[in-house]
């Protein structure tokens, strides 16, 4: 009786485990681009909302698809070195935020109070980031 159950216990183990069905999901190459803006300054004074310093940087590769569906990540740092700083953040004593749009990303730069006329920032290399996704 005990080798009956015993085989019986068996043959489910063996049907259950074989009905298992691994499935394997792979994406395709990697599609994320880094765009590198080295020694830039073209800074424009906005005088309206308090003030600030805008710069824009034609990003030809930040087409639609990016721009709605993926991730846009922006770093700055001195012109020459190798110490990168995401933004939104303070750095060398000025607030920067950036936005993004079609072939396009903007970096401001103004107090970190948000109140009064900053300063001009100096020129600075830039490194951005653009991170494709998958949309379910």
């Amino acid at each position: 009786m005990k080798k009956l159950l015993s085989i019986i216990c068996v043959a489910i183990l063996a049907v259950t485990a074989s009905s298992c069905k691994k499935e394997t999901v792979v994406q395709g190459g990697n599609t994320n681009t880094t765009v590198y803006a080295t020694n830039v300054s073209d800074w424009q004074l906005i005088t309206d909302g308090g003030g600030a310093y805008v710069m824009d940087i034609n990003v030809p590769a930040l087409d639609k698809t990016y721009s709605e569906n993926g991730a846009v990540l922006v770093y700055i740092a001195q012109p020459g070195s190798t110490e990168w700083e995401a933004i939104p953040n303070v750095y060398a004593g000025r607030s920067y935020s950036f936005t993004h749009d079609v072939g396009r990303v903007s970096i401001y730069s103004q107090n970190p109070s948000g109140t009064g006329t900053p300063v001009k920032p100096g020129a600075i290399d830039v490194k951005i980031v653009l991170l494709d996704s998958n949309i379910n």
